[in-house]
C-alpha cells in the first residue's frame, strides 16, 4: 500500500534485536570447547534460524539456516572444539541435527516473511491514523490577531495515535472560540463522536451569538446523535468539555464549564483555576438538568495565558500511583510562552509516568500579546521573541 507517493516505514526493531544472531554463535563457540565430549552444545544452533527471524527478513533467516548447518558440520568435525574425529559428521544424532535446523528454517523463514507482513500493515494503519487525526485535529493557528496559540496530543495507544480527545480554535466575528473535550469511552465510536463533535462546534461557532446558545446548539446536534445510534446507553454517550471565547478587543475571557477539569490562567508569579463552582454537565446530559450552562466572565489581560487540558493530565500516574501535580509543576516552571510551556509539558507527563500512558491527553494555550508586542495588531514580525512577549531571555 503506497500513501502520496511512498510506502509507510517499516518500525526498526531494537539494536539488540538485530545482532543477538551474532551474540547467539558467539556464546555457542564459548560454551562448547569447555563442555564434555557427550554434551554437544552445537546442537542448540538448531534455533538459530528462530532467534534471526525476530528483527530480520526470510533472506537473512535461509542465509541463518545455510550458517548454521554449516556451523555444525564444521564444530562436529573438529576435535579441538568437539572432542570428537571427522567421522562423527555423520553420525545419526549429528545428521538429525542437520534436519532439524533445516526444518526449523523453513519455520523460521516463513515466520519473518509473516513477520513483515504484519509490521507492514501495522506501518500503513498507524500512518493512515496519523492522517486521520491531521483531518479530525488539525493544528491550531499558532497566532489569531492578537493570540499565540498551541497545542498537544498524545494517544495512550500507541499503534492507534488517535483516540477520544479534540481540541479547536475558531477565529469568529465573535472573537476567537476555543474549545477543548473528551468523549466518554474509547474506540472507534469515540472518534466519531470527537468527529461529530467538532463539526457541531466549528459550524456553530460563526453563527451564535454568545457560548450559551453555542453550547445549547452543539448539546442539541449531540444529543441528536447519541439517539440515532440507538442503544441501551444513549444517556452515557457523553462529552465533558470547555468552551471559551476571547473577544478581539476585550480584557476579558469567558468560559463554560461542561463537566470537565477547570482551565487555568497564567500570569508571572501566579497560576490559578477559573473555577466558580458552577460546571454544568457533560454534553448530552443536559436534558437531565433545566438550563444547566453557565458563563463566567474572568479577566485577561496583556502577558496573560490560559491553559486547557483534558483529564489525561491530571489523572496522569507516577509508577508508585500518585497523580500528575499539574498546578506544582506550573507554579515551579515560571512563566514561559506556550510552544515552550506545552512541549516542557509533554516531556514532563512522559517523564513522569515512566512513558506508560494510561489515557489520551490534550492541551491547548492561548496567550494574549501585551501591547507593541511583535505579532500584535500593528507589530511588525509574525513571530515575537521571549523578551517581547514579556519573559526572560532563555
Amino acid at each position: 500500500m503506497r500513501h502520496d507517493g511512498r510506502k509507510s516505514a517499516l518500525p526498526a526493531p531494537p539494536a539488540w534485536m538485530r545482532w543477538l544472531p551474532l551474540l547467539y554463535v558467539v556464546g555457542v563457540l564459548l560454551i562448547e570447547p569447555i563442555t564434555p565430549v557427550q554434551w554437544p552444545v552445537s546442537f542448540a544452533l538448531i534455533a538459530l534460524p528462530l532467534v534471526t527471524a525476530f528483527a530480520h527478513p526470510p533472506a537473512v533467516v535461509a542465509g541463518a539456516t545455510v550458517f548454521g548447518i554449516g556451523f555444525e558440520l564444521l564444530l562436529a568435525g573438529t576435535p579441538c572444539c568437539a572432542g570428537r574425529d571427522v567421522g562423527y559428521i555423520w553420525e545419526r544424532h549429528y545428521v538429525a541435527a542437520y534436519a532439524c535446523t533445516a526444518l526449523v528454517g523453513a519455520l523460521g523463514t516463513i515466520l519473518a516473511a509473516h513477520r513483515i507482513r504484519r509490521e507492514r500493515t501495522l506501518a500503513d494503519v498507524r500512518f493512515v491514523a496519523e492522517i486521520a487525526q491531521r483531518v479530525l485535529l488539525r493544528p491550531v493557528p499558532h497566532r489569531i490577531g492578537n493570540l499565540l496559540l498551541e497545542s498537544f496530543y498524545l494517544s495512550a495507544a500507541a499503534e492507534a495515535r488517535i483516540g477520544g480527545d479534540l481540541y479547536e480554535a475558531v477565529p469568529t466575528a465573535h472573537g476567537v472560540r476555543l474549545l477543548i473535550g473528551d468523549v466518554r469511552g474509547k474506540g472507534l465510536l469515540a472518534v466519531e463522536t470527537a468527529a461529530a463533535m467538532l463539526g457541531a462546534f466549528r459550524e456553530a461557532a460563526h453563527d451564535e451569538p454568545d457560548l450559551h446558545t453555542l453550547v445549547d446548539r452543539v448539546d442539541i446536534s449531540m444529543t441528536r446523535r447519541a439517539h440515532q445510534l440507538g442503544g441501551n446507553e444513549t444517556a452515557e454517550r457523553f462529552v465533558t468539555a470547555v468552551f471559551a471565547e476571547i473577544p478581539y478587543d476585550g480584557a476579558v475571557v469567558r468560559l463554560l464549564n461542561c463537566g470537565h477539569p477547570p482551565p487555568l490562567l497564567i500570569r508571572p508569579g501566579e497560576v490559578s483555576e477559573l473555577d466558580r463552582g458552577r460546571s454544568g454537565p457533560p454534553l448530552n446530559l443536559g436534558m437531565l438538568v433545566g438550563d444547566p450552562y453557565h458563563v463566567d466572565t474572568y479577566a485577561f489581560g496583556p502577558g496573560d495565558q490560559l491553559l486547557l487540558y483534558t483529564d489525561g493530565v491530571t489523572e496522569t500516574r507516577h509508577p508508585d500511583g500518585s497523580f500528575y501535580p499539574l498546578l506544582q509543576r506550573l507554579r515551579s516552571w515560571g512563566p514561559m510562552p506556550p510552544p515552550e510551556l506545552l512541549e516542557r509539558l509533554h516531556q514532563d507527563l512522559q517523564t513522569y509516568s515512566g512513558n506508560q500512558l494510561q489515557d489520551d491527553t490534550a492541551a491547548l494555550t492561548a496567550f494574549l500579546l501585551p501591547a507593541g508586542a511583535a505579532g500584535a495588531p500593528g507589530g511588525g514580525d509574525d513571530d515575537p521573541d521571549t523578551e517581547e512577549l514579556g519573559y526572560p531571555p532563555p
